[in-house]
């Protein structure tokens, strides 16, 4: 439980500086988002690498997102992914009904503006825990009511 909550309280201090320390003109051109992103990208590699080093390989795309929405998400959030659709060419929507990094903030409709920010870091963890096990992706999220949020992966075809 004191994990759990040293990662959120590190998470919010991690948006809030990045944020503060940022310039007006980064702010408004999604500059902030992009170094969120981008760390968790970081972040998302590292911890894959360590996750399956003792697993077996992946039979397809469908096994590793199963993979991402049970195990590397019940590591990373206590718990799983609520729903996990796919149209079979190659999107991926993850549901998360109570996602923790969003429970801290109140469910008001005038926090939803906000929600963007603390969801970029974890965009960019499913999208780099994907690229080590050799998906390349494009990770969006989407909050319509807090604290629930979907992850939509789309796989890039090389």
């Amino acid at each position: 439980m004191a994990d759990e909550a040293l990662f959120l309280l590190l998470h919010n201090e991690l948006v809030s500086g990045v944020y503060k320390s940022a310039e007006q003109g980064e702010v408004e051109n999604g500059r902030c988002i992009t170094k969120l992103e981008n760390m968790g990208f970081r972040v998302g590699q590292g911890l894959i690498e360590r996750f399956t080093k003792d697993t077996a390989r992946f039979k397809d795309e469908l096994d590793i997102m199963k993979f991402i929405c049970k195990d590397f998400w019940t590591t990373v959030f206590k718990k799983q992914i609520d729903n996990l659709r796919t149209n079979h060419q190659g999107i991926y929507v993850l549901q998360d009904n109570k996602f923790r990094l969003l429970t801290q903030m109140s469910a008001g409709k005038q926090y939803l503006e906000h929600a963007s920010k603390y969801l970029a870091f974890t965009c960019g963890l499913i999208r780099g825990g994907l690229s080590n096990l050799g998906i390349k992706s494009i990770v969006t999220a989407e909050v319509s009511s807090m604290p629930a949020c979907k992850f939509q992966v789309m796989i890039q075809k090389s």
